[in-house]
C-alpha cells in the first residue's frame, strides 16, 4: 500500500511542476527537450550519441531541440520524471521526448525446441561488419524496440506514444542511428500537426 502512495505523490508532483510551466506557444517555433535515451538491453549502445542524433533529427526550421542532462525513467510506461520536469522548466521547453530501448518481446524468436513456427524465422544480420561465414557462421541479432513518447508541458498524457523496431549492429557506435532518424521524423511530423 505504501509503494503506490509514494508513486502517486511523485507523479502528482511531476504533473504539478509541468503544468505550472504550461505555455501558450504552439508547436511551430516550439522548443523540444530530448531526455537521455534509456538502454534496457544487453546490447552495447551509446545513449549519449543516440540522444545527440535524436536532437539533430528533431530540429528543423520551426522546431528547436536541446539535449537534457536527465535520462528517461526506468518505468515501462514512459512518463516524465521529477528531474525531467524540473529540467524541462529550467530550459523553457514546450515539449519533452522520452525514449527507451528494450528487447523485443512481441517479436521474440521462439526457442529451437518450440516445434514448428511460421513467421518467426531468424534472419541473419545484413551488417557488412558481421562475419557472414567461416566456422562461426552467420550472426543473428534480435530486434530491439525503441519506445518513445512526446509530452506537452502541463499535460500528463502523451501526444505521441509509439514504438519502432530495429536491430543493433556489430559496431556499437552506429547501432540504432537510423532508428533515431526515424523517431525524429515521427516526432517532427506529430508536432507539426499540433
Amino acid at each position: 500500500m505504501r509503494l503506490p502512495y509514494r508513486f502517486s505523490v511523485v507523479y502528482l508532483a511531476t504533473v504539478c511542476l509541468v503544468s505550472s510551466h504550461a505555455t501558450s506557444q504552439q508547436a511551430a517555433g516550439a522548443k523540444v527537450c530530448v531526455a537521455v535515451i534509456n538502454n534496457h538491453t544487453t546490447e552495447l549502445l551509446s545513449p549519449d550519441r543516440m540522444t545527440t542524433r535524436l536532437v539533430q533529427a528533431v530540429r528543423d526550421k520551426k522546431l528547436s531541440a536541446v539535449a537534457m542532462d536527465s535520462a528517461t525513467g526506468d518505468s515501462k510506461n514512459l512518463n516524465p520524471t521529477l528531474d525531467n520536469s524540473e529540467e524541462m522548466k529550467s530550459k523553457d521547453c514546450g515539449y519533452i521526448v522520452l525514449t527507451m530501448v528494450t528487447g523485443s518481446s512481441q517479436h521474440a524468436v521462439p526457442s529451437p525446441d518450440a516445434g514448428i513456427s511460421i513467421g518467426h524465422a531468424r534472419v541473419p544480420s545484413t551488417d557488412a561488419s558481421d562475419p557472414l561465414g567461416g566456422q562461426s557462421g552467420p550472426v543473428y541479432r534480435n530486434e530491439l524496440e525503441i519506445n518513445f513518447a512526446v509530452f506537452r508541458a502541463g499535460n500528463p498524457y502523451p501526444i505521441l506514444d509509439t514504438q519502432i523496431l530495429d536491430r543493433a549492429r556489430a559496431n556499437a557506435s552506429d547501432s540504432l542511428m537510423d532508428a533515431m532518424d526515424r523517431e525524429g521524423n515521427r516526432v517532427r511530423h506529430e508536432l507539426k500537426k499540433k
